[in-house]
């Protein structure tokens, strides 16, 4: 059948919901060209300022936002408040991009840019274009779906390969030991893959990172004309900066 007589089959509200998506997508995409691309860091929702993940988001926030580098997180509280928090205490770049849950239902107080999202994948979609370096704190579900659309994209080539850190080895290890003991032994992963992240503790190896690729002007994007067709891909300048 062709795609045209496909089209005039689409219910009233398979429209209306593709244009939902179409406008969430349009939206984030603007806002991620009015900053240049920065840190996105992930984390839970749910862990209070006092525990020791989030002290050290913060000091990462801040640490970044000297640097010259724009925080972007989800925009709730937890860990993504205290990595923007840090960013915005120095007068940084801090950006939230928010969506309504249970546990997360209005974005932090330490935002100087924020957008609502309405559909998850638009809105990592977004946590993914902004974004230079990728950092995972310790997190729930959430968090382990941000890592692993992120870990699968540049695995199949969709998206260049950019640093990501797992930060906090202690957390992290148990997830890292299943890859290396279960999934390569099966053929489901290959050793290769487990060099897409990398296990920290300090967040300078984060920050270092971040200044090895530079600052790229604002409205141009690492990822504008990737294209994923032939499979194999020439290695963007981020790339070849970090290799």
């Amino acid at each position: 059948m062709l795609d045209e007589e496909i089209l005039k089959q689409l219910e009233a509200a398979d429209v209306e919901r593709a244009k939902a998506y179409a406008n969430d997508l349009e939206r984030g995409l603007k806002i991620v060209r009015t900053f240049p691309q920065g840190v996105t860091i992930f984390g839970s929702a749910r862990l209070p300022q006092d525990n020791k993940y989030c002290q050290k988001a913060r000091e990462l926030g801040q640490l970044l936002a000297q640097n010259g580098h724009a925080v972007i997180t989800g925009g709730g509280p937890g860990i993504m408040e205290a990595a923007n928090r840090g960013a915005f205490e120095y007068g940084g770049r801090s950006i939230g991009l928010n969506i309504t849950l249970r546990h997360e239902q209005h974005p932090n107080p330490y935002l100087t840019d924020t957008l609502q999202f309405q559909y998850f994948f638009a809105r990592k979609v977004m946590l993914a274009m902004s974004a230079k370096v990728y950092v995972a704190f310790p997190g729930g579900l959430g968090t382990m779906d941000e890592l692993t659309e992120i870990t699968i994209l540049m695995q199949e080539g969709k998206m260049p390969k950019m640093p990501v850190f797992l930060f906090g080895k202690s957390f992290w290890r148990p997830l890292d030991k299943f890859y290396q003991n279960k999934m390569v032994p099966f053929g489901l992963v290959s050793k290769s893959d487990l060099k897409i992240y990398r296990l920290t503790d300090d967040i300078r190896e984060i920050v270092e990172a971040a200044n090895k690729i530079g600052h790229s002007p604002i409205k141009t994007n690492y990822y504008d004309g990737f294209s994923s067709a032939s499979g194999i891909q020439p290695l963007s300048d981020a790339e070849k900066l970090i290799k």
